[in-house]
């Protein structure tokens, strides 16, 4: 099986210092910075016969760097008729409203039932992604959050929905239900988020290192000072980010069993509805809705969906109490 070449031209005075996975990704078409980072990591990017495998190496003048890039092979997952809820598809893009409970990529523990695992059998037009035929995971929603994600179906929308991810330009809406009340009942929430130090399964704000990371949000909804329904903006995309962040000032995510904080049991509800809340079985976090630039078209695409049942639910008796 043949293989892709690439060979960069010498680095100019301007492109000198530049990272190396940003400055190839201007060099090569049709491969995002998503991709290129992949290839560098797996030493697929040399530079006077010596791999790269360093994504912040500074460009140097003169440097020429040869990348090669995998030809597509066959996927490891397998297709599975899973079905899925497709709120838009065509030629080059779906979006998706994942169910609760279902992992997007498959991993250790969770090779089948997975997102991709029911996108390779619903998509049969898919090209060469990141070098394997599979459907173009772009961004990802935790398994036990519910919500809409895009799909990239071939290379180019791949790489131009990875661009404006890259650039913060997506944008995207969460509607989450806390405990408490926060105050003020709007605000930003900002801070580096990077692996716990106490707990390396759990992300946190972290003092230095971490990723920066900032979530507006809004209250929508107060339930006494019980609970509250929040949206939340994200202006990057990072692990956890809302359920670390609305954490970080005291109000988790009901259902969170990794955030949440013990006192949760002390809300003021009647014991039944506290029961119920206090054993909501996965964090009250939903991607309502999805906004992005079409690939191919270049216009503006909006998407809204629905609470699903079990957050309906949640909110259907917390109204109902509130107007007790």
């Amino acid at each position: 099986m043949e293989e892709n070449v690439f060979i960069t031209a010498e680095a100019t005075e301007k492109e000198v210092k530049m990272r190396l996975d940003k400055y190839l990704a201007q060099k090569i078409d049709n491969v995002s910075r998503a991709q290129i980072q992949r290839l560098i990591e797996n030493g697929n990017v040399m530079c006077e016969d010596i791999s790269i495998t360093d994504n912040s190496y500074k460009v140097r003048l003169g440097d020429s760097f040869v990348v090669t890039v995998p030809e597509p092979e066959e996927a490891e997952p397998t297709p599975e008729d899973i079905p899925l809820d497709v709120v838009y598809e065509d030629s080059d893009i779906a979006v998706l409203n994942k169910p609760a409970g279902m992992t997007v990529h498959p991993a250790a523990g969770a090779y089948h039932g997975t997102l991709v695992n029911a996108l390779l059998f619903h998509c049969r037009d898919l090209s060469g992604i990141g070098g394997v035929k599979r459907p173009g995971i772009v961004h990802r929603i935790d398994r036990e959050t519910s919500g809409l994600l895009v799909v990239a179906k071939n290379d180019t929308a791949h790489r131009f929905l990875s661009e404006q991810f890259a650039e913060h330009s997506i944008e995207r809406t969460y509607y989450a239900v806390v405990y408490g009340v926060p105050s003020p009942l709007d605000g930003r929430i900002e801070g580096n988020i990077g692996r716990s130090p106490f707990d390396r399964k759990k992300m946190a704000l972290v003092a230095s290192g971490g990723k920066f990371a900032a979530t507006n949000y809004k209250t929508l909804q107060t339930f006494g000072s019980a609970a509250a329904l929040v949206q939340c903006n994200l202006e990057t995309g990072r692990t956890h980010q809302i359920r670390v962040h609305l954490s970080s000032i005291g109000h988790a995510l009901v259902g969170d069993k990794v955030y949440v904080k013990n006192k949760k049991s002390e809300i003021p509800l009647p014991t039944e509805l506290k029961t119920f809340v206090n054993n909501f079985p996965r964090q009250a976090l939903h991607a309502k809705s999805l906004g992005f630039i079409h690939p191919r078209t270049l216009q503006f695409m909006q998407f809204d969906s629905e609470l699903p049942a079990d957050m309906a639910e949640l909110m259907q008796r917390l109204n109902a109490w509130q107007k007790a």
